[in-house]
């Protein structure tokens, strides 16, 4: 018998809840393709940014070895030729390291230019070991000769070359010469070899009180090795490299004698064509293009104690 408070049941679906009505099943989000290309392009160009800033930083840390190529391995000295020498050591760092490593070759008591002493800056290519026969050439005429390697060449310290070290080095021979060897400044002749020529006459110009400067076969575009390079295009070259070995804001202001020695005549319509820079110096200067030919190096004696001569006659000594 039915309990009489007893409801009859439902028979229909179940009811949906309150909730259920009131929040219906929100759609996923969907992602627009112009946002989807936004997105992607910026990646690349993302990318592309940090690649090119890694070229540039790479390029800025090697680029150096486009127009250097030193050695550390020196095979000769001046002993290979006959040629005493005295093995030097200076421009210490402050823990007593010494940075540069040169030769100090001292002329003979009978020797014809005893006056004077050559610093001889070499070229860009090896070290001090691949200039025995240039520096015996000078040794030859009757002259001290003091040549050293640059931070990065040869036993010097390792660093990387550039033209700023290359100045500091070359103050600090000058500085060992007049300071340690007790040489007088109006003695000292620099002398340059190709790159080692355009900074011979950056390193002069600021040194009205030296005797001269001699550069042989100075360079007249040097930078063009790293600046025409191919890699250079794709990177700011110009900002990231800051060597130049410019020759004409030296030149002008060059108040010394200078001797211009180049290896071949350069002749065009019957003219002439002088190194870079040349054409600038208002001081007292000389040059002389030397033949390739067997007699060069008779060439070069002859020209330069012309220079020589000419030199102590016009500062009043025999």
């Amino acid at each position: 018998m039915p309990h009489k408070n007893s409801q009859p049941r439902s028979v229909g679906p179940p009811a949906e809840s309150t909730s259920a009505r009131r929040n219906p099943r929100t759609p996923p989000p969907t992602v627009s393709g112009r946002w989807l290309l936004k997105a992607a392009g910026g990646s690349i160009l993302a990318a592309a940014v940090c690649a090119w800033g890694a070229l540039c930083l790479l390029f800025w840390q090697g680029s150096w070895q486009l127009l250097y190529h030193p050695v550390s391995a020196v095979t000769r000295t001046p002993a290979s030729v006959g040629l005493a020498f005295t093995p030097v050591a200076f421009a210490a760092t402050e823990a007593g390291e010494p940075r540069l490593k040169g030769w100090w070759i001292p002329a003979g008591p009978d020797a014809r230019y005893t006056r004077y002493t050559v610093l001889y800056l070499h070229s860009q290519n090896g070290n001090l070991g691949d200039t025995v026969n240039e520096v015996a050439a000078l040794h030859s005429l009757g002259l001290s000769v003091f040549a050293f390697d640059y931070r990065g060449y040869g036993q010097s310290q390792f660093a990387h070359p550039s033209e700023a070290n290359w100045l500091e080095d070359t103050e600090w021979s000058l500085k060992y010469l007049t300071a340690t060897r007790h040489v007088a400044p109006g003695s000292i002749v620099l002398d340059g070899s190709a790159l080692g020529a355009n900074l011979a006459l950056e390193a002069a110009a600021p040194h009205p009180e030296l005797a001269g400067v001699v550069l042989e076969s100075p360079l007249d575009a040097p930078m063009d090795a790293i600046f025409n390079d191919q890699r250079s295009r794709m990177v700011p070259a110009h900002l990231l490299v800051k060597d130049r070995f410019d020759a004409t804001a030296p030149a002008a202001a060059l108040l010394i004698p200078s001797l211009w020695l180049t290896s071949s005549s350069s002749q065009t319509a019957g003219q002439t064509r002088y190194p870079e820079g040349y054409d600038r110096i208002s001081a007292r200067k000389m040059f002389v293009s030397l033949t390739a030919t067997p007699t060069q190096g008779q060439q070069f004696a002859e020209a330069y104690s012309r220079w020589l001569d000419d030199l102590q006659k016009r500062t009043g000594n025999p």
